[in-house]
């Protein structure tokens, strides 16, 4: 992230209310956004988690999904940071045409803020003013830079510089008083690179243009006219001017007029009036108007290349209206994968740690940073509107492609599936015949980090439901409907500009602004984050906005409650003061509602009754003032078969139903009846008013719903009559079946009104079944009856009295009272009891067992146990309850926070902690977490500290193990930083060693290079042959066999004596493969492992020949040199003195590691083998030396011959016994003969005697 997160601040608005309704509540979602709308209709926007059992199967055509996403410049999106982009990008397309690039000067360390500095100015009056009070100390401070440092004169010098000519072009005042700045005169200046934001969105000129135009002097322009000739023309007395021959060679005779072309000047300098200099004037391609390069402000030095605009031309080109704003499409096309990969990649690599990791609040924060700033251009892309017509919905849907299980069959018909939400009965969205995508049909957003939808209020101040299916978050904020009207006057006050020129800015999704902001200007705002499984529900006219923390996959339609109908009919009057296109047609959706009253909701046909009754009142009041204006031609038509966009008013662009106005000049218009007067020029008596009912036909049906609502009231009042009967007046069984059937049938609706009529209904029965059963017989006598009752409420009193009952006991009086089909006072009293008795018992069980004893098991019956009748049994377990739920929370929370602290808690600090939960008799998650970490310090700690007991050098991998234990222990451990320095320390160590002693991409690791050699022989040549041929995966070094300290001391003593011995028997098998006179025997030498063939050289420890095509050899042999082949040659041999400040810093540090054991040895037999050839060359015998060196022989004979022999075993023989004596020659001589062998081994050198090449290679 940047610097200037840190900096940066933001305070996250309050949180939105959260919902989680019971599996009832969720049962009917219509219902319970009515239940919770009082309470979220303040906050605008509010969040419900589903029970946890509901969980959708993901049902959306991963395959088959692909699209187009929107690209999104972050800083382009916030209101005011747009301003000031254009702002600058005006500024930087005025000095772009003159030839300059725009630089932004750095004041005080930080880039100075060109529009702030622009609009103070203007609000202290004007440049002049301020120069005239000397205003420039106030301005600094205004702009937030401290007091004194002449950063008024520095800022003034800017202005004056940058922004005085731009204004100046604005005002169109003269500037051949100025003076001629230099733009490009600051060196630490940042150079602006133009956002062009409206004109990147619209057809992009091309980048060939050719080059300005230059005037030139004395050409003749082939459109000159007449006038412009006699123009130029100068009539001259005779007595003046002559022609001084004719053409035929004697003088002409004397003309009265003599009429001559006189050289001028066809294009002048409109600033100096002169024309001359012309390789330097410039036409102007706006106007024709020529300029000296030299006389504009600022001067140009070279004829710029493209088209150029004279000061007019650009005043009038930098005065042009903006165009609107809005989103590109990305050039490329993603599938769900495609986009979750560029989106994940995109995250990981902004904050460095993996997408799961970043905090939601630092996103929150940087994201608000980048869309405030202009230093710093972010874009991202975000997949939002992708039709889920077209690709299916994340909802599983019926005839869908995915096959699902038989428990997943419920979410087809769920009314929370989006896809049915808004063509439910409670919605009025399903009175509208036509598929509405986005609202009737949802839509699908794929979004990733930072990409956003910016602040609007849904089409027809609907309601909204949002459904995040899986992936990161989605932040949210919200404004409450109430505050709409604030919200959009606060961002019209603080970014004019941006609505001068789209007025219905906030209706385009293309803009937002700090929530931060519009609090501070009392604009209340709320959020929340909306996790995966989660629901976001936006309420009418209530404005929102947010971002994606990530990838994530959300699904949104809209829907309309009754109580929508209101404001559905204000905002229709309100889009059509902005002009603004409908989605669909209130009027048209209201009167389907009232065609079809019978079956409507008896609430819905009330409020639909009040709605129409406004529609009839305006559209009578509007048609009798289009009859005043002259309309008498008349006409009945269908409005709703034509398209809507055939169908909208001309002025306003609402859509027509009820009625239209339009001409026979041009049939295809038409105009509202609001707008009559802005159809044409015709007069109006030639209009035709279209109607799609008569008044008299509307009434009718506003009486229908009229009389729907009423049968309700008629009927709710028969109910309220019977049940509030007295006993002379009661009424009888079958005329309350009568009310239940007669409210099914016309389907009213299904209140407590309802309910309670059944409940009554129910219990008549029962007691009409019982009253007839005893007057059948089937019962016992009275008597018998009335033994057992006593008996009952005797044993039922005993029971009733005791402070617990037994829960079982009042179980088993109830099932005896079954029998008497007699309503008993006890008998609700007993079931009060039995209720009490099972949660007393419930919370005896649980408590018994505290380890078992969780949060959520005291939640759950404090839950349970709010609802019980009081009693004191069940009051003082309550409180005792409440008492331990308050102190494990709290200490629940604070095990969390110690755990997570940065930085991390001392050991003592969390074994009191510790010691404080284990008194809590509950199972605490976090505790226990604790616990364990305390059990897992003293552990870790107890193993460092024996570890420097005695005095011991430590092993690396031990300290290696402890340090990664270490990191998953949530304590702060003393130790560990000093063993981290070692652990440090030593890898360093290694890093440096290998560095010294590895080749380039050797196969070898550091630890097989210093130990002896355990792989001589042939089946070591042969495991080392197929490693070399093997490529190294990642480039990373194969591991060794020698791994721990056991295993290189048992390397160290077995193979030290054996290495010797096995290099010389291997040299020895290598010179008798090499001079053996068996003829049948195929020789195979060389990597290749084919047969002998010149040129050849020789390992001089191996004694192995290789072809010098398949080893790299030196290039000149002018002097003999010793050369190894690919197996002897395992490390880079540093000198002595390199490898003893190693093996000292190793010491330093004072840990044991099985490459410094290795180091030490080898340092050990370095300096026996040195001292060994000190004593040999101080006995002079040079002689001995050479024998034991040994000699490296190309046998280039071989490259001659074999060219001109055939190969068989007498010519092979041949070969190998010239070789031979070639050898013997070359040793009893000591020089080379001619090319055929060419000497390798040279002599100690005089300062290698002293410190001889470190390296196995040279045993």
């Amino acid at each position: 992230t940047s610097p200037g997160c840190n900096t940066f601040s933001f305070l996250p608005p309050p949180e939105c209310p959260v919902f989680e309704p019971s599996w009832e509540e969720f049962a009917d979602p219509f219902a319970f956004i009515h239940k919770i709308r009082p309470i979220a209709e303040q906050t605008g926007i509010c969040k419900v988690r589903p029970p946890p059992d509901w969980q959708p199967p993901f049902a959306c055509d991963v395959d088959k999904l692909h699209f187009t996403p929107r690209i999104q410049r972050l800083n382009e999106l916030e209101a005011q940071t747009r301003v000031k982009l254009n702002f600058l990008d005006q500024i930087a397309k005025f000095w772009e045409l003159q030839g300059c690039t725009l630089k932004i000067p750095h004041v005080e360390r930080k880039i100075l803020d060109l529009f702030q500095l622009n609009r103070v100015i203007a609000e202290e009056g004007g440049f002049d003013l301020v120069c005239k009070d000397r205003k420039w100390t106030k301005i600094a401070t205004k702009m937030g830079f401290a007091p004194g440092k002449a950063v008024g004169s520095h800022i003034r010098a800017h202005y004056e510089r940058i922004l005085y000519p731009y204004n100046l072009f604005q005002t169109g005042a003269s500037l051949l008083c100025l003076q001629k700045p230099d733009i490009t005169s600051g060196t630490k200046d940042k150079e602006y690179k133009p956002h062009d934001i409206p004109q990147r969105q619209s057809v992009q000129l091309s980048e060939t243009c050719p080059p300005a135009r230059r005037a030139k002097r004395m050409r003749a322009e082939v459109g000159l006219t007449f006038h412009v000739l006699i123009s130029k023309i100068v009539f001259l007395p005779r007595t003046m001017h002559r022609s001084k021959q004719g053409n035929d060679g004697t003088n002409p005779p004397s003309l009265t007029l003599a009429i001559f072309f006189v050289q001028v000047d066809l294009y002048v300098c409109l600033l100096c009036g002169s024309g001359n200099d012309e390789d330097r004037l410039l036409l102007c391609d706006g106007c024709d108007d020529s300029y000296h390069t030299f006389c504009l402000i600022p001067p140009l030095h070279d004829v710029p290349k493209g088209d150029w605009r004279c000061p007019q031309c650009l005043a009038q080109e930098c005065n042009k209206p903006q165009e609107a704003f809005g989103f590109e499409q990305a050039a490329r096309d993603y599938t769900l994968r495609t986009f979750g990969e560029m989106a994940d990649a995109f995250k990981s690599d902004y904050f460095n740690m993996p997408v799961h990791m970043v905090p939601t609040e630092l996103v929150e924060k940087e994201f608000w940073r980048l869309v405030s700033t202009i230093e710093e251009d972010v874009t991202v892309e975000y997949g939002a509107d992708i039709a889920s017509k077209e690709f299916g919905s994340g909802f599983p849907v019926r005839g869908g492609k995915i096959k699902l299980k038989p428990e997943e069959e419920e979410y087809l018909d769920s009314g929370w599936n989006l896809n049915n939400m808004p063509v439910m009965e409670q919605s009025v969205l399903a009175h509208i015949t036509a598929d509405i995508c986005g609202m009737k049909l949802p839509w699908l957003y794929v979004g990733m980090c930072f990409s956003s939808f910016c602040w609007h209020i849904e089409d027809h101040w609907s309601y909204s439901i949002n459904y995040l299916h899986w992936g990161e978050p989605k932040t949210w904020y919200g404004a409450p409907g109430y505050a709409a009207e604030q919200l959009e006057d606060v961002m019209k006050k603080l970014a004019p500009e941006l609505f001068e020129s789209q007025p219905d800015l906030l209706h385009q999704l293309v803009t937002i602004m700090n929530p931060n902001t519009l609090m501070s200007h009392g604009v209340p705002i709320y959020r929340t984050n909306q996790c995966a499984g989660e629901f976001v529900i936006t309420f009418p006219r209530a404005y929102h906005s947010g971002f994606n923390q990530g990838f994530n996959f959300a699904e949104a339609v809209n829907f309309c409650t009754v109580d929508w109908l209101p404001l559905g009919r204000q905002c229709v009057e309100h889009y059509r003061l902005l002009n603004r296109y409908c989605v669909f047609s209130h009027d048209e959706m209201i009167c389907r509602m009232a065609a079809k009253a019978e079956t409507l909701d008896v609430v819905v046909a009330s409020t639909v009754e009040k709605d129409m009754a406004i529609m009839i009142e305006d559209e009578k009041a509007l048609r009798e003032a289009v009859c005043k204006l002259g309309v008498t031609d008349l006409e009945r038509v269908n409005l709703e078969i034509l398209p809507d966009d055939e169908r909208q008013c001309i002025k306003c662009k609402t859509t027509c139903y009820m009625s239209a106005v339009y001409c026979s000049c041009n049939p295809d218009l038409l105009a509202c009846l609001y707008h009559v007067e802005d159809l044409c020029t015709c007069p109006a008596y030639k209009y035709k008013m279209g109607y799609r009912y008569t008044l008299d036909e509307l009434y009718p049906m506003m009486n229908a719903l009229k009389l729907r609502a009423e049968s309700y009231n008629e009927w709710a009042s028969n109910v309220n009559e019977a049940l509030e009967a007295k006993v002379n007046n009661k009424k009888s069984l079958m005329n309350f079946k009568a009310l239940i059937e007669e409210s099914e049938m016309r389907k009213f609706p299904d209140n407590d009104l309802l309910r309670h009529l059944r409940l009554v209904t129910q219990d008549a029965e029962k007691c009409a079944s019982v009253a007839q059963q005893l007057l059948n017989g089937k019962r016992q006598t009275r008597y018998d009856l009335l033994n057992r009752v006593e008996d009952f409420q005797k044993y039922s009193q005993k029971l009733l009295s005791e402070e617990i009952p037994s829960a079982s006991e009042i179980q088993e009086l109830l099932d005896v009272s079954f029998d008497f089909d007699v309503d008993l006072p006890q008998l609700s009293e007993l079931r009060i009891r039995l209720e009490q008795a099972h949660w007393l018992e419930d919370v005896q069980h649980v408590c018994l067992d505290q380890n078992s004893l969780t949060l959520d098991d005291m939640r759950r019956l404090i839950d349970s146990g709010v609802g019980l009748a009081p009693h004191p049994a069940v009051e003082k377990a309550m409180a005792k309850l409440q008492e331990l739920l308050t102190v494990s929370e709290h200490w629940d929370d604070k095990a969390r926070t110690l755990i997570k602290a940065r930085p991390r808690q001392s050991l003592s600090s969390l074994e009191a902690a510790v010691k404080e939960i284990e008194e809590i008799p509950a199972y605490l998650p976090n505790g226990i977490a604790l616990k364990e970490a305390v059990k897992k310090a003293r552990d870790w700690l107890q193993e460092v500290e024996g570890l420097q007991v005695g005095g011991r050098v430590p092993v690396l991998d031990t300290l290696v193990e402890l340090v990664s234990r270490s990191r998953s222990i949530p304590v702060h451990l003393e130790y560990l930083p000093r063993l981290e320095s070692l652990v440090a320390e030593v890898q360093t160590w290694k890093e440096c060693a290998s560095n010294t002693f590895l080749t380039d991409n050797s196969p070898y690791s550091l630890l097989e290079v210093l130990c002896p050699r355990c792989d001589i022989g042939t089946l070591g040549f042969k495991r080392k042959m197929k490693k070399l041929k093997e490529p190294v995966p990642n480039g990373k070094k194969k591991s060794t066999k020698l791994e721990s300290l056991n295993d290189l001391e048992r390397a160290l003593s077995e193979t030290r004596l054996k290495e010797m011995e096995a290099l010389h028997s291997l040299r020895a098998a290598n010179e008798k493969k090499i001079f053996s006179t068996e003829q049948d025997v195929e020789i195979k030498v060389c990597l290749c492992q084919s047969e002998p063939a010149a040129p050849m050289i020789q390992c001089e420890l191996c004694r192995a020949v290789f072809h010098t095509s398949c080893v790299s050899v030196p290039r000149t042999l002018q002097e003999p040199r010793v050369w190894l082949c690919p197996h002897c040659h395992r490390s880079e041999k540093p000198p002595l003195e390199k490898i003893l400040p190693l093996l000292a810093s190793l010491q330093r540090i004072r840990v044991r590691l099985p490459e410094g054991d290795a180091l030490r040895y080898m340092i050990e037999r370095t300096v026996n083998w040195q001292h060994r050839a000190q004593q040999m060359l101080s006995s002079g015998n040079i002689k001995l030396i050479q024998d034991k060196v040994g000699s490296g022989i190309l046998y280039s004979r071989w490259q001659t011959m074999a060219g001109q022999l055939q190969e068989t075993s007498k010519v092979r023989f041949s070969l190998i016994r010239g070789a031979h004596q070639d050898i013997n020659r070359y040793r009893s001589s000591g020089k080379v003969n001619g090319s055929a062998v060419h000497r390798l081994p040279q002599p100690i050198k005089r300062d290698e005697r002293r410190n001889p090449r470190v390296g196995h290679d040279w045993t």
